[in-house]
């Protein structure tokens, strides 16, 4: 069964697997190489019947070892081959049943949404020091050069949102939807003059972004809170929400942008910034949202849209980025390799495996599975924003993020 199924999708690079028995099975031909070992009859017969479901728990679980390349090579063969590929009736049954389901499984109720906000938010907050940015963005950078370090394309990306939020006067109060530790809704307090509400749902994230804006002394400028998006009140001249909409689920899209059009005066400016797919609806990879985003899902442009129109909510502008993320990821993984064995002191060696699987699935996901990331800019009066673009380039080119205060680092007990 596993010779069959390697020989009719494995076709671009080449691929080894060593079975628990000894036996060696090849599939393919010319670069990448990789070889894997597995290491008994289950095993096999996971990988066999739903590899995307399981290949990551046999990795976490040091029953699918790679000998030969890495766990971004082993991921790239896989998804540059199975994506010109039909999958089998298994696995077809298995994602028509998911997409079915999905509306329980991203049921995000508040109590439910602070629950998985703090399945992957509220871990130790030595670990994000470790792979992310000195600013901890937790979300796709902006690489506007080649060469770009990932501090210099997180602040390209804070500088690109705010230029499409037209903060064109001091004062304009800004609320940021998911706004992780702070970083961005800092930047707009001090650099862009705004009058700031962040809110998340994870206590540790809250935590340092409070801290935060103490240091910076922006303390009365720059608000954050542990609120449900659904529980805030208005009004705000400018919204902004940066990974948070992957969190919302299906069942919430007419209410998360029923609240923005709510809260947004007549006159206002909303920036949605979110992962999405180029291929159409479709469902979370089981295995993404059993151990590392539960109730998550990203969406395509075609789920997103309708949801803003009825609204009442305009579309004004769309912006995908495309390898942006792959690349962010690339770095991410760089660092997380760089630090693991301080990583693996905070938590353990199945937590690194898991990681290290779901950030190397992660980017190849943006170079070879339709992942994208959308930029959304909303209004509700047709004369909000001014009739060209050129806004944007002009107030991109000329602002500065200044980024003077530091992140505070939390002691290893954190």
């Amino acid at each position: 069964m596993l010779r069959t199924l390697l020989e009719s999708i494995v076709k671009r690079g080449t691929l080894t697997v060593v079975r628990a028995n000894g036996v060696i099975l090849k599939a393919g031909t010319g670069a990448p190489y990789v070889t894997i070992r597995l290491a008994d009859r289950m095993a096999e017969l996971k990988l066999a019947l739903d590899g995307g479901r399981y290949a990551g728990e046999l990795y976490m679980d040091g029953r699918l070892i790679i000998e030969q390349g890495d766990v971004s090579g082993f991921l790239k063969l896989a998804m540059m081959n199975l994506g010109s590929k039909r999958p089998g009736p298994i696995i077809r049954a298995g994602r028509a049943l998911r997409f079915r389901l999905r509306r329980f499984a991203q049921a995000n109720f508040p109590g439910r949404a602070r629950r998985n906000a703090a399945h992957h938010y509220d871990l130790s907050g030595r670990l994000y020091d470790l792979f992310l940015d000195k600013d901890r963005q937790y979300s796709c950078a902006y690489f506007s050069v080649q060469g770009e370090s990932l501090e210099e394309a997180q602040i390209g990306k804070k500088r690109h949102i705010a230029a499409k939020l037209n903060l064109d006067k001091p004062g304009l109060k800004v609320l940021d939807i998911g706004c992780g530790w702070g970083g961005l809704a800092l930047d707009l307090a001090r650099d862009c003059r705004a009058d700031v509400l962040g809110i998340t749902l994870s206590e540790e994230q809250l935590g340092v972004a409070r801290r935060r804006a103490l240091t910076a002394k922006l303390a009365r400028t720059c608000k954050f809170a542990l609120q449900d998006y659904r529980a805030v009140e208005g009004p705000f001249d400018r919204i902004v929400s940066v990974g948070m909409f992957e969190h919302v689920g299906v069942p919430f899209y007419d209410v998360y942008f029923g609240k923005i059009a709510e809260l947004l005066i007549d006159d206002g400016v909303a920036l949605v910034h979110t992962i999405g797919r180029s291929d159409g609806p479709g469902t979370t990879n089981a295995w993404i949202a059993k151990y590392i985003f539960p109730g998550g899902y990203a969406p395509a442009l075609s789920e997103i849209l309708p949801a803003a129109e009825r609204a009442g909510l305009m579309v004004t502008d769309i912006e995908v980025l495309r390898l942006h993320y792959a690349e962010t990821l690339k770095e991410w993984q760089r660092r997380f390799a760089a630090n693991r064995t301080e990583i693996a002191s905070l938590t353990d060696e199945r937590f690194c495996r898991m990681w290290e699987f779901y950030l190397a699935a992660s980017e190849m996901a943006f170079r070879h599975d339709g992942q994208v990331v959308f930029q959304i800019q909303l209004a509700k009066r047709v004369g909000a924003l001014p009739t060209t673009r050129d806004y944007m380039l002009e107030t991109e080119r000329t602002m500065r993020f200044a980024g003077t205060e530091r992140m505070p680092r939390p002691s290893r007990a954190a």
